[in-house]
């Protein structure tokens, strides 16, 4: 392995979504020559559509107990927010057994153990990467807003609340008239919610990405727009990258390409389950108010996010692959439900959003070296926590390419679990 000095390592980050430029911020700050690699360019593509809430408490995954009976229901029914391209289902009927087998109690409990770590203090690893930097205007403090129909719905998902409140989660309880005096928006067939305290918003995913990755560039690391063909390996070690801009020299990799790291890691000896789960947005410009605090409509599955001079309507679960392009039915569906929880609310135009959320069939994010090439570091497959989790995830992967002992377990996140 080549070094430039003691120490001092040629890094290559592929993937400029908030993982990657969070572990590129990272690698710079230690003294790496460090180079972010990205086809379309930092905060374009999931980085840029997600739901805006650094959501601490999310640690609950969707295959909980119970989904496999619930999900043909909820596939049938208009007002769900679980979609399916119908076409596309034998393509994904291997990833969905896989991910179905984790809805019993004793894997729910272990995938909110191993997430807990990565996402518990994202506020705190948000301000501490974006502090002193034009990236911090855009990181705000925030109560998190659980909504329910009334106090029997919020019993009904006890088995989350108890996994939420062993993780160290504590919530006000807010009901009746108190709920619409907290947030005057929120109608009247929202009669309960759950107020967690020290959660937090990114008031503009993708401009705070951008701004990020400016930052980068300003201590010294490279941004290139180009896409990974492949990786150069010689007796074991990392010596560059294969891109379409040509070769490109490097001594440790770090492969955070979201959705798309399936391929380029099978190469790296591992076989993730790996599918897009596609989750849309809808944004309500020029709204007569603003919410408090991001809300989740727990039964509708989807929050609202107060932005920058707009609001963020984000969730649904669409399973269609990586090709199809967006349907209408989910900005549909988003439109009609915040139309019932938030019946006072106006506003002018709307914009459209797609994306794909990587989701590895454990829920749990692929973070680690990869067992053919210990020089190349995975970090992907986040699923719903990619904002909220990015920043930890950085600080991990600059832990491990610095040989320093990290502040968290990283077993759980082992590519090795999916070795070949």
């Amino acid at each position: 392995m080549q070094q430039h000095e003691s120490g001092r390592l040629r890094v290559a980050v592929i993937g400029a979504g908030i993982v990657g430029v969070s572990a590129a911020l990272r690698l710079v700050a230690d003294g790496h020559d460090v180079t972010l690699i990205d086809r379309a360019g930092p905060g374009e593509a999931t980085s840029h559509g997600n739901g805006g809430v650094l959501a601490s408490c999310a640690v609950v995954p969707v295959t909980v107990p119970g989904l496999p009976a619930k999900a043909p229901r909820m596939l049938m029914d208009p007002d769900s927010p679980l979609f399916l391209r119908w076409s596309y289902l034998p393509r994904l009927l291997p990833w969905l057994a896989k991910y179905l087998s984790h809805c019993t109690a004793g894997e729910t409990e272990r995938i909110a153990r191993a997430l807990l770590p990565i996402v518990g203090d994202s506020l705190a690893e948000h301000r501490d990467l974006a502090g002193g930097t034009q990236a911090e205007r855009w990181v705000a403090p925030s109560d998190y807003l659980y909504v329910y129909r009334d106090r029997a719905a919020f019993e009904a998902d006890a088995f989350g609340w108890r996994l939420r409140r062993e993780a160290g989660f504590t919530w006000d309880e807010i009901e009746g008239t108190a709920l619409g005096a907290y947030d005057p928006l929120l109608g009247e067939a929202n009669r309960f919610a759950v107020r967690l305290a020290d959660h937090g918003v990114i008031r503009d995913p993708g401009r705070y990405v951008k701004d990020l990755a400016e930052t980068f560039q300003a201590r010294g690391g490279t941004l290139l727009r180009g896409a990974l063909q492949g990786f150069l390996i010689e007796n074991g070690r990392l010596t560059g990258l294969a891109t379409d801009g040509g070769p490109l020299a490097c001594d440790r990799a770090v492969l955070a390409t979201g959705v798309w790291s399936g391929p380029l890691a099978r190469e790296l000896g591992i076989a993730v389950p790996l599918e897009s789960e596609r989750g849309y947005h809808l944004e309500l410009e020029a709204p007569s108010a603003l919410p408090r605090a991001p809300v989740m409509f727990a039964s509708a599955k989807f929050v609202a996010t107060p932005l920058e001079g707009r609001i963020r309507l984000a969730g649904v679960v669409e399973f269609g692959g990586l090709a199809a392009g967006p349907g209408q039915a989910p900005f549909e569906l988003l439109e009609r439900q915040v139309r019932r929880a938030m019946p006072a609310l106006a506003w002018g135009s709307t914009r459209q959003w797609m994306g794909h959320r990587p989701a590895p069939a454990d829920s749990i994010p692929v973070i680690g070296p990869s067992p053919a090439c210990g020089d190349i570091l995975m970090a992907f497959g986040h699923h719903h926590i990619g904002l909220t989790g990015g920043p930890r995830t950085g600080r991990l992967v600059a832990d491990m390419i610095a040989g320093r002992e990290p502040k968290l377990d990283p077993a759980p996140y082992s590519p090795a679990r999916f070795a070949v």
